[in-house]
C-alpha cells in the first residue's frame, strides 16, 4: 500500500539471480506445496480425531488456496487461461466452504464477549467448538480509533443493569448461541461433505500438479502487480476517508455503506499477494488487511445481532439487548475505518518521502 506512481518497496527476500519470469512459477509451486502439506496434516488429524489440528490444517489449506487463486487472478495474462480460470473458480469455492464454520464460530465468540461487556451479572453461554487457533477478534479495534471515548457498551453497563435488562442480556446470549451454533454445525457438515467429494479431490489433484509444474508463460509480473495496486488506490480514493478521520461521524451506522470498504479489503488482499510474488514489503499491507478483516467481522456480527432481534415472539428486553449489541458492533465498524484511514495515510506519506529521497 503506497502512493500511486511510487515504486514498490523491496525487502531483499527475492534472490537477485532469480529471473523475473521465475517469480510467479516459484510462488505457485511454494503455495501448492503448502496446500498439500496442510491437506496431509488434516487427513492425519481427522483420522486421529484431533480437532484442534484439523481446524488449523483446514485454515492453512484455505490460506494457500486464497494465495494461489489471488495469483491466478492478478497474473492471469501470464497463465494458461484454460487451466487457470477453472482452477481459480474451484479454489474460490473451496476457500469459501472452509471459511464458513470458522466465521460462525468467531462471530458467536465476538457477540458473546460483547454481551458480557454490556453488564450481564451471570455467565453467558460459552461459544462451543472453538478449537485452538480459532479465537475471535473481539474487542475494540486497535488503540487509535474512536473507541477511546464512551461507546454503546457503556450505555448499558455504566450502572448495574436492572433484573429485566440482565435477563434480556442473558436471553439474547442464549438465542445467539443457539442460532449461530446451529449455523456452525451445518457449515461443519457441509465442509466435511465437500472435503470428501470428487470435486475436492479434483482440486487437490490440480494443486498437486501445480506443485511440480505451473503452466505459466515467461514474463515480468511487475506490471500486473502494479495494476493491482492501481485498482486498490482508486478504490481507496473513493472511500470517505476524510469523514472516517473524525471520531463519532455516524458514517458507519448503516450497513448499506459497507460494500465499498469490503471491496477495498478484497483488492488490498490481492495487492498483498501480488507483492509477495514480486518480493515487495508487505508489512504495512498486512496490518491494514487485519484492520479491514476486523471491519468485516464487526459488520457481519452487527448483521447477526439484527437478524436475531427480528426473531418472532422474543421479549422486549431481549430485543433491546440485541439492539444495543448491534449498535456496539457498528461502533467497532467505525473504529476500524478510523484506524484504516490513519494506516493508509501514514503509509502513503512514508512512501512519498522515500520517493523524494530517491529522486534526490
Amino acid at each position: 500500500m503506497r502512493a500511486e506512481g511510487t515504486p514498490p518497496a523491496r525487502t531483499g527476500t527475492t534472490p537477485p539471480a532469480r529471473a523475473q519470469g521465475d517469480l510467479l512459477p516459484s510462488y505457485l509451486h511454494a503455495q501448492a506445496a503448502e496446500f498439500l502439506r496442510a491437506l496431509r496434516r488434516h487427513r492425519e488429524s481427522s483420522d486421529a480425531t484431533d480437532q484442534d489440528r484439523s481446524v488449523r490444517s483446514a485454515l492453512d489449506m484455505r490460506r494457500s488456496a486464497r494465495r494461489i487463486g489471488g495469483a491466478l487472478h492478478t497474473f492471469r495474462p501470464l497463465t494458461d487461461r484454460g487451466w487457470g480460470d477453472p482452477l481459480r473458480a474451484e479454489l474460490a469455492w473451496l476457500s469459501g466452504m472452509l471459511a464458513r464454520e470458522h466465521a460462525y464460530a468467531d462471530r458467536l465468540e465476538r457477540l458473546l464477549d460483547a454481551l458480557q461487556r454490556l453488564g450481564a451479572p451471570t455467565a453467558l453461554p460459552v461459544a462451543r467448538g472453538n478449537a485452538a487457533g480459532q479465537g475471535g477478534q473481539a474487542g475494540p479495534v486497535g488503540q487509535e480509533g474512536p473507541g477511546t471515548a464512551p461507546g454503546p457498551r457503556e450505555a448499558l453497563s455504566r450502572e448495574a443493569p436492572s433484573r429485566e435488562t440482565a435477563l434480556g442480556i442473558a436471553r439474547a446470549g442464549a438465542l445467539l448461541e443457539r442460532q449461530l451454533t446451529l449455523a456452525r454445525t451445518r457449515a461443519h457438515s457441509a465442509a466435511l461433505q465437500a472435503l470428501g467429494s470428487s470435486r475436492f479431490h479434483a482440486v487437490a489433484d490440480a494443486v498437486a500438479l501445480l506443485a511440480s509444474e505451473a503452466p505459466v508463460e515467461p514474463g515480468d509480473p511487475a506490471p500486473y502487480a502494479a495494476h493491482a495496486e492501481h485498482r486498490l488506490t482508486e478504490a481507496v480514493a473513493a472511500l470517505p476517508l476524510g469523514r472516517a478521520a473524525r471520531p463519532y461521524n455516524s458514517e458507519a451506522v448503516h450497513e448499506g455503506q459497507d460494500s465499498p470498504w469490503h471491496q477495498v479489503r478484497l483488492l488490498l488482499r490481492l495487492h498483498r499477494y501480488a507483492q509477495e510474488v514480486t518480493g515487495g514489503d508487505t508489512t504495512a499491507l498486512t496490518e491494514a488487511s487485519r484492520t479491514l478483516d476486523l471491519h468485516r467481522d464487526a459488520a457481519e456480527a452487527a448483521s447477526a445481532a439484527a437478524a436475531s432481534a427480528r426473531t418472532a415472539r422474543i421479549a422486549p428486553a431481549t430485543a433491546y439487548a440485541l439492539g444495543v449489541l448491534h449498535s456496539e458492533q457498528r461502533h467497532e465498524v467505525e473504529a476500524a475505518r478510523f484506524t484504516f484511514q490513519r494506516q493508509w495515510r501514514r503509509t502513503a506519506t512514508a512512501a512519498a518521502d522515500v520517493t523524494e529521497v530517491v529522486r534526490r
